[in-house]
């Protein structure tokens, strides 16, 4: 019988009843209690900082007081929680500010669909649209490629482990080379291009690609803007929709709100949700182009796409949307991190391969099997939480709340290098600078 440490939680509870799904309460096995800004508590006290955010969910750190204020007053005075998508004030308030901070400043025209509360439900409503708008059937997403759980976003998504869990056939998609995908020398998009038109090739003229500007979940591969504006060209050429699954690297993750905004592409589609509710709270957004807005009343719908609670919080969060610090200072953030992550590639160049990604998403590839999960449990028991990313979780993922401040930043970033020396010295490697 295994004996339980009477100062660590017991997790007995999770084991017993929690169905064997759960996957990052295996990564992180405590029992928090408390969160606030960049950290988190566990019921023994023990304190965390977070790079993780909530899978990109928490952008604005936890509990974020000025959000948090917003939330309690509209619940004690008994504003409308649930609505379906009724007109409500919460809802008519978003609409306004969303316009005009974050579209009209952008020079961005679209209609905004409440498709349902998740990620997931954006990508379907985006892809059931583009079939709609064209008549055509076939979508094309890349490899490596995360859209979500749900049989149509599972379709454009490349992993094949979490494909196998549809337990059906996930049809009329293709998958294509992501950028950089066969190597440097190899122009994807003029790959893809030359399927699209070569009436041998088997592909037919599809509705719509989905392609997320930084793949986080499938190893923080970025596109280059050159590729992106390529892949928007083609799109234009063909008279295929373009959509833009901005769920994970949206809301400021990369810098700037879109992440695609320094391409200067501006997608038919647009898929939002995680930090868009800026407190954590269900909200998703599928922005559509005007003239591709032809939805029958009731053609799509959800009994949670009229969250107002995440209406208020949202509203709430693009405040800081309002001028260009915030941006500023994720940008400025995100350099002192790559420089901290280029110094430990540096270090160890027997483990790693390079750093990815940018803003306050990067990444380091570790080419050593496992080496990763192995940095990131370490780093775990001396109170940073941080997952791995990849088909093959090769990828040490550093996704912290925009709110960080640099101290904080700094500390976790020391404890991941602490946590890369000890396993380094584990396996009998010396560091460069030794």
């Amino acid at each position: 019988m295994k004996v339980l440490d009477p100062s660590k939680p017991s997790l007995h509870i999770f084991d017993m009843l929690e169905s064997e799904v759960r996957s990052y309460c295996r990564s992180f096995p405590t029992i928090f209690t408390k969160a606030k800004g960049y950290k988190l508590w566990d019921q023994t006290g023990e304190e965390y900082i977070d790079f993780f955010a909530g899978a990109g969910a928490l952008n604005y750190g936890h509990n974020n007081a000025y959000l948090k204020e917003k939330l309690i007053q509209y619940i004690q005075g008994d504003g409308v929680t649930h609505s379906l998508d009724m007109a409500t004030e919460a809802k008519e308030q978003f609409l306004k500010r969303f316009q005009r901070i974050i579209l009209e400043p952008r020079r961005l025209s679209y209609k905004i669909q409440f498709p349902g509360p998740t990620g997931a439900n954006s990508v379907e409503s985006a892809l059931k649209l583009a079939r709609k708008v064209t008549g055509r059937s076939t979508v094309i997403g890349f490899t490596n490629a995360f859209h979500g759980m749900t049989l149509g976003a599972l379709s454009v998504t490349g992993n094949k482990f979490k494909r196998r869990g549809a337990g059906v056939p996930l049809h009329h998609t293709v998958s294509m080379p992501y950028d950089g995908y066969m190597g440097d020398g190899v122009d994807t998009i003029e790959y893809m291009k030359n399927y699209i038109q070569d009436t041998g090739s088997g592909v037919s003229l599809p509705a719509a690609i989905i392609v997320e500007t930084i793949q986080g979940e499938g190893g923080i591969n970025e596109a280059s803007i050159s590729w992106l504006r390529s892949l928007e060209t083609l799109c234009k050429e063909q008279g295929i929709l373009l959509i833009v699954d901005d769920v994970q690297m949206g809301c400021g993750r990369t810098g700037t709100f879109f992440s695609f905004e320094e391409a200067g592409i501006k997608p038919d589609i647009i898929c939002l949700s995680k930090s868009i509710g800026g407190y954590g709270l269900p909200m998703a957004l599928t922005l559509i182009k005007p003239e591709l807005d032809i939805w029958e009343p009731g053609e799509h719908n959800g009994t949670f796409r009229g969250n107002n609670l995440a209406f208020i919080t949202a509203s709430e969060a693009l405040r800081y949307w309002e001028n260009e610090q915030f941006s500023t200072r994720i940008m400025e953030k995100g350099k002192l991190l790559n420089i901290r992550l280029q110094e430990m590639v540096a270090s160890y160049p027997q483990l790693i391969g390079k750093v990815r990604g940018r803003g306050l998403m990067q990444g380091i590839v570790f080419e050593i099997s496992g080496l990763a999960e192995r940095i990131c449990e370490r780093a775990f028991s001396k109170g940073l939480i941080m997952e791995t990313s990849g088909t093959d979780s090769e990828v040490a993922k550093i996704m912290p709340p925009l709110i960080i401040d640099e101290a904080g930043l700094v500390q976790g970033l020391d404890i991941l290098r602490e946590s890369m020396e000890e396993i380094a010295a584990e396996l009998k490697l010396t560091s460069k600078q030794a």
